[in-house]
């Protein structure tokens, strides 16, 4: 923990480049059966306000969902989000230099967790929806202030994700329910016109804790030196 307070539960014996690189979108292996205290995600979130934001306006607001009704509400919210997502996409988003540059290996294997997951976003015990400050919208803003206000909120979700993993919980980046952004904040109180969700985050403990490293290009393909 930070301030030199010792962490309440426990913490795996994972080195920081272990956190770093077995850190996962979990779908399939989160627990769905095993509740989540409060203060695992109030200690999560304690580190994840360490992250950097812009001039450290501090413009995040956290909503942690453990209510039953709520979750079955926001999980139908995303999956109604998925057919308007597949409305815009056409009938194979999978096609095209937008969504699927020929890197991912693994496209089908993923697809068949996010659906699992879609089917299941209401058991996990919490499902966590951080907001941030966004007066007037994004939508219209020039590159300089997206990029600023998503570096504000993006590095805190994060490391948030970090610190569930170092204490054997996983999460899921979902952003589907931002084609229900609307929808969504009404469901929860945000202030719409005000403040801009980031995604929703199902948190659970995971199925075992062991996770390896993902598929991914190497550094010399990927790396430029001076220019492009």
């Amino acid at each position: 923990m930070s301030n030199g307070q010792q962490p309440t539960h426990p913490v795996l014996d994972l080195s920081i480049d272990e956190v770093l690189t077995t850190t996962r979108n979990v779908r399939k292996r989160l627990d769905f059966s095993r509740p989540v205290p409060r203060s695992v995600i109030e200690e999560c979130l304690t580190l994840a306000l360490q992250a950097p934001n812009g001039s450290n306006n501090q413009g995040w607001e956290w909503i942690a969902v453990e209510d039953p009704a709520v979750r079955h509400a926001l999980a139908e919210l995303q999956r109604q989000a998925l057919e308007t997502f597949l409305e815009h996409a056409g009938p194979n988003p999978s096609v095209g230099t937008r969504i699927d540059v020929g890197r991912n290996e693994r496209m089908a294997e993923i697809g068949g967790s996010v659906l699992y997951l879609l089917e299941h976003m209401q058991d996990a015990p919490v499902l966590v929806v951080p907001a941030v400050l966004t007066p007037g919208r994004l939508e219209n803003a020039n590159s300089f202030y997206q990029a600023s206000t998503w570096g504000s909120i993006l590095q805190a979700v994060w490391s948030f994700m970090l610190a569930l993993r170092s204490r054997g919980l996983g999460s899921a980046w979902t952003t589907l329910q931002l084609w229900k952004e609307r929808e969504t904040a009404e469901l929860l109180g945000i202030p719409y016109e005000d403040y801009t969700i980031a995604g929703v985050f199902p948190v659970a403990y995971t199925v075992g804790v062991d996770f390896k490293p993902a598929q991914r290009r190497p550094v010399d393909e990927v790396l430029h030196w001076d220019r492009w």
